[in-house]
Formats: C-alpha cells, sequence, structure tokens
C-alpha cells in the first residue's frame, strides 16, 4: 500500500506556551486538544486530519540540534492561493519570523522559524494546468518577488491543483 500524504508531525519544543500562541496567532492553527504544559495537538485552518501538529514540552534547558547535523531540516505548508501567501508573509514579519522568500519555479515559497528555532516552509505550487518547459526543466532558487507572481497568476488562483490536489 503506498504512502499517500504527511498525516501530521510532531515537534518538541523548549518555550510550550509561545509555540502553540505562535502556530495559533501566526499560521492559524487551532488546538484540538491539549495537556497544559505538557502536549498540544493542532490543526491547520484548511485540514481535515485529526490533527496536522503535535507539540511537546521538552523545557527551557533542552539543547538545539547543531546545524547541519543528523535531524530534521524543515517542514513545509501547502496555501491554496498567492493572496495567501502574502497575508502569511505579513504575519511572519510582524511576528519576527521570517527568514527568506524563495521563487523555485513551480513554487514560491517563505521560510520562517517559530520560537524554539525550528525552520519552516509556507508555499504555494504552480497549478499542473500552468506549468510549463520553462518552469519543470529548470532548477533554479530566484529571489521572490510575490507581487510579480500574483501578477503573473492572480492573487486568487487555486495552487496545486493536479499537483498535490487532484484535478
Amino acid at each position: 500500500m503506498p504512502i499517500q500524504r504527511l498525516n501530521h508531525a510532531v515537534l518538541y519544543v523548549r518555550d510550550f506556551a509561545g509555540s502553540v500562541a505562535f502556530y495559533q496567532d501566526v499560521l492559524g492553527f487551532r488546538a484540538v486538544h491539549t495537556m497544559p504544559g505538557r502536549a498540544a495537538f493542532l490543526q491547520a485552518a484548511g485540514s481535515t486530519n485529526d490533527h496536522d501538529l503535535g507539540l511537546f514540552a521538552v523545557g527551557a534547558d533542552a539543547p538545539s540540534p547543531a546545524p547541519g547535523s543528523v535531524g530534521l531540516y524543515h517542514l513545509a505548508w501547502e496555501v491554496d492561493t498567492l493572496a495567501e501567501l502574502r497575508r502569511i508573509r505579513e504575519r511572519l514579519v510582524e511576528a519576527g519570523a521570517l527568514v527568506g522568500q524563495s521563487d523555485h519555479l513551480t513554487t514560491k515559497a517563505l521560510y520562517a522559524k517559530d520560537p524554539n528555532g525550528i525552520e519552516f516552509e509556507v508555499s504555494w505550487l504552480v497549478p499542473a494546468a500552468l506549468l510549463t518547459p520553462e518552469l519543470t526543466e529548470a532548477s533554479a532558487t530566484l529571489p521572490l518577488d510575490l507581487d510579480a507572481e500574483i501578477e503573473r497568476y492572480g492573487a486568487q488562483t487555486r495552487g496545486g491543483i493536479g499537483v498535490s490536489i487532484p484535478a
């Protein structure tokens, strides 16, 4: 039986309360179950999963992994529209969490860090019907000009159709 998709991720966090607040206030997750001070299970706003993210408290003294060491590099979440990507970028900037923005040709991506320094990505995928050989046959990481991408594809164009979402 082939794997279909990632159902949820679980993170160990030092700043439990700050992490729960960050994922709720900045990215719009909602708590579906909590064990106060110990664990929280969060669901993304557009999700039908039982939960998409689990946060487990490990305490303020827990060490961070060394950059480049074995372990998780980042998580990536997908948004429906470039308008939503722009809205999330504004929230990440307000929170002081945005660390990068990239145009990977077929995806438009924001990179940020949560209160524990855990990196994550929020991206919009070019729908299959709009993919061209120039996009699919090249490999590049360019600076993201979100206004230009909105001009090109439209603010409300649903991303991922025929790519990560069945057509």
